[in-house]
């Protein structure tokens, strides 16, 4: 069933004289507007690339992707109870987020015909327990009825490999191992390490060497002279 979030990033990046829920080449397309296809993709990148692929054989191609920056849970007594609970959630989402979804992704983008637009949103995401479906072992199960938009905030159009260095601090050294790129991007070390595999599958850096067991990469000449100009 498409949530309320689905439905509201259609109606944004799509517009009001857009074609909807339309077929092509067996696939059913969220959107299609002056000769490009618009597809938003809350869910795993994983489970649109093989379509991607074949839509950009013939097709210009705008996958969006959101980011839940902030959540806010609503909870209810049932399905169609009263509200029982709100209270915001303590994770926090970040462009740089998106290297999850595009590890699953890097024989698909970067496409001449294909763009992808990473966008923060804040939802609040309404929610009951899930009694029928409750597991011994897990307290918290809930059923998740509706994600609802509340605001947009930062976003990024990606075209190329080497916009996807846009999603990282300018301050990285021109050589690095992900030891470094952990450091810099603020995040634990075998997500700096899925990074750095997106970055080199889809030939945004270049691997040189290794630095004892760790892998050393490059950025290209003209982000190493901005980052050496920010150092």
């Amino acid at each position: 069933m498409e949530t309320s979030l689905h439905r509201q990033l259609k109606q944004i990046y799509a517009g009001a004289q857009a074609r909807t829920e339309v077929v092509l080449d067996s696939y059913r397309i969220d959107a299609v507007s002056r000769g490009r296809l618009i597809e938003i993709q809350h869910g795993s990148l994983a489970a649109i690339r093989d379509k991607i692929r074949r839509l950009c054989e013939n097709h210009r191609v705008l996958v969006v992707k959101p980011i839940v920056r902030e959540k806010l849970i609503v909870k209810f007594s049932a399905a169609n109870g009263p509200e029982v609970l709100r209270r915001k959630s303590p994770k926090r989402g970040q462009l740089v987020d998106v290297f999850d979804e595009l590890v699953y992704f890097t024989r698909t983008f970067p496409h001449p015909r294909l763009s992808l637009e990473v966008v923060l949103v804040d939802v609040e995401e309404h929610r009951f327990p899930g009694h029928g479906r409750r597991r011994r072992w897990r307290r918290n199960d809930h059923v998740v009825a509706d994600q609802r938009l509340v605001s947009i905030g930062d976003s990024v159009r990606l075209r190329s490999a080497v916009d996807l260095l846009r999603l990282l601090p300018k301050r990285i050294p021109g050589e690095f191992h992900s030891g470094q790129l952990a450091e810099h991007c603020g995040v634990r070390r075998h997500i700096a390490q899925r990074i750095a595999y997106c970055l080199r599958e889809m030939k945004a850096i270049e691997q040189v060497g290794k630095q004892g067991n760790a892998l050393m990469y490059r950025l290209p000449k003209r982000r190493r002279r901005s980052s050496d100009r920010a150092a």
